[in-house]
């Protein structure tokens, strides 16, 4: 895990980029947020993090073509690199590791 390690909201962000495929851009990523959590999202915070997270190198993004649904405005579609996937794996084992040393309680 690098000296930087990724907050919270963070990698659901990145979890959730995963799951919806390269390429996505900032609604899906909220919709599969909420779905996941049960929780409501503000898109600007996807927006913001998702900006956060290409300043750290973990996604990339691109500008797609504009359209006239959405006034002419072109949709900013993002990607997760190498560097941000081993970043989720690397949490991943953290967080499974320490699950397994915590005991299930009923109630």
């Amino acid at each position: 895990m690098s000296r930087e390690s990724l907050g919270h909201f963070e990698l659901l962000v990145l979890l959730a980029l995963l799951r919806v495929g390269d390429d996505a851009y900032g609604v899906p990523i909220a919709r599969a947020i909420e779905q996941s959590s049960g929780k409501p999202v503000i898109l600007a915070s996807v927006y913001n993090t998702l900006e956060r997270l290409e300043e750290k190198g973990m996604i990339r993004s691109t500008i797609g073509q504009p359209t006239r649904e959405r006034g002419g405005r072109a949709k900013r579609y993002f990607a997760i690199t190498t560097a941000g996937r081993r970043e989720v794996s690397a949490a991943k084992k953290v967080l499974t590791l320490l699950w397994r040393g915590i005991p299930v309680r009923e109630g």
